[in-house]
């Protein structure tokens, strides 16, 4: 049985919902994750900024001409390596400004050390985009010493953008591990409904009897119910059936009391008008007695499991049934092909609805009655019931299986055979349709496993 993704389904919906809070949950851990990662990085980097611009400030020496040099180079190997990211510059009132060696190019903008506090801002720098850091203090000779720091904010980003990365990488295979566990729970947890589905299944098509198996404690009952209302449902047909067919033999015995006064006062003159309408409708009646106790014999009118037929099994006895029931007609099969096929519905009901259309493909043929069983491309069982009779007026065709319909009162029978097997075909759940062909009618009979109705 296939596991569909169907709208409405309850694997759908769990799976539904499962996405949507992997989605939030997954969600969520980024965002903060990327939060938290992003102020730790710019809080560390604003915390070193500091320290360099306070050790720049300790490191600057004024020589006895006032020229500004530093004692030493600064801790960090960076602010040596030309356009590296990392920038100092130092400025005294009236002097040239002493630059790092990692400054090749261009300058740091002197106007956020206007304060012997340390400011930072975001500023152009050698190569882009900078955070800038600074302050300023008076030399020992009144002149104002400006110290600024800066760092290429595309170093920030690229730690920041690196993480971010990672994280999507890392999360995207947690989101999808956390689905994939999603579904094995779903198939896990539906697994019972799954085998019901199966069980009810072998049940439609007569692999068993009543719905087997164990299941969980929230299935378990209604499993019970059901086989409960199978046993009930089981044992109301029978009954049915069975009163049915009395009740159709109980009406016999008067009618036919009925059907013998009416033709004796047909007899007498003075009664006959009476007599005639008695007869009518004791014929009516007859003919709806034989329709319910074919109904009654062939099938309750409701579907039921059946377990699988096969083909030759019940097609062979019929033809030699028809063969001396019709012993004028020559009757062929296809046996070969059939002896493969097997259908599964139930064995009588079927047969039955086969002695109907030959035995009405038998008084309509001139020489011949074909029975030929296929399979269809698409898997269905196909029976074709052929003959070289006079076949169908087309505008005679949607009454054929009208209950009495007779179009040749010369033929015997009380026109019940088509609508007894239309009755039949609806309850084992079978197609069932005529068409003229060039050389008489032709009955199909079409099985399909999805065309078969769902057990009430």
């Amino acid at each position: 049985m296939k596991k569909r993704l169907v709208p409405g389904s309850l694997r759908l919906r769990f799976l539904l919902a499962i996405t949507v809070w992997v989605t939030l949950g997954i969600g969520a851990i980024w965002f903060s994750a990327v939060g938290i990662f992003t102020a730790h990085v710019e809080r560390s980097y604003h915390e070193e900024l500091e320290v360099h611009v306070r050790e720049l400030a300790r490191l600057a020496v004024l020589d006895s001409q006032g020229e500004i040099r530093l004692s030493r180079p600064l801790s960090d190997p960076r602010f040596e390596e030309p356009l590296s990211g990392f920038y100092w510059q130092i400025s005294v009132d009236g002097r040239k400004p002493l630059r790092s060696s990692s400054m090749t190019k261009g300058t740091l903008d002197e106007r956020i050390a206007h304060s012997s506090e340390i400011l930072h801002t975001l500023d152009n720098g050698p190569t882009g985009l900078a955070i800038t850091y600074g302050f300023v203090e008076k030399g020992p000779s009144g002149q104002m010493i400006r110290y600024v720091i800066a760092t290429d904010q595309s170093e920030l980003d690229r730690l920041i953008d690196g993480f971010t990365g990672h994280l999507t990488i890392w999360l995207a295979g947690l989101g999808s591990l956390l689905l994939a566990t999603g579904l094995a729970i779903i198939g896990f947890g539906l697994h019972p409904l799954d085998r019901l589905a199966r069980a009810i299944a072998r049940l439609r098509q007569g692999d068993a009897e009543k719905l087997e198996g164990d299941y969980p404690a929230e299935i378990a009952p209604l499993v019970a119910d059901l086989n409960a209302y199978i046993r009930q449902n089981a044992d109301m047909i029978a009954r049915a059936r069975v009163q049915a067919g009395n009740l159709a033999h109980s009406l016999r015995t008067p009618l036919t009391i009925i059907t013998d006064e009416a033709e004796r006062l047909a007899d007498n003159p003075e009664c006959s008008q009476a007599a005639q309408v008695l007869l009518e409708q004791s014929g009516a009646m007859e003919q709806q007695i034989a329709y319910q106790l074919a109904r009654a014999r062939s099938s309750s009118g409701q579907p039921h499991a059946a377990r699988p037929t096969r083909i030759p099994d019940v097609a062979e006895p019929i033809l030699r049934a028809m063969e001396r029931l019709h012993p004028t007609k020559r009757f062929a099969m296809n046996a070969a092909e059939c002896n493969r096929l097997t259908i599964p519905v139930d064995a009588v009901d079927y047969a039955e609805l086969l002695s109907i259309l030959l035995d009405n493909a038998g008084k309509w043929a001139r020489h011949e009655v074909r029975l030929v069983f296929d399979n269809d491309d698409d898997g269905a069982v196909v029976a074709r019931i052929s003959d070289d009779g006079p076949g169908i007026e087309p505008e005679n065709m949607d009454k054929a299986f009208g209950l009495g319909s007779r179009f040749d009162t010369s033929k015997p029978g009380a026109g019940l055979g088509l609508a007894i097997a239309r009755e039949i075909a609806q309850a084992i759940g079978v197609g069932l349709h005529l068409e003229n062909a060039a050389t008489g009618l032709v009955a199909t009979i079409v099985y399909r496993s999805s065309d078969r109705p769902e057990a009430s």
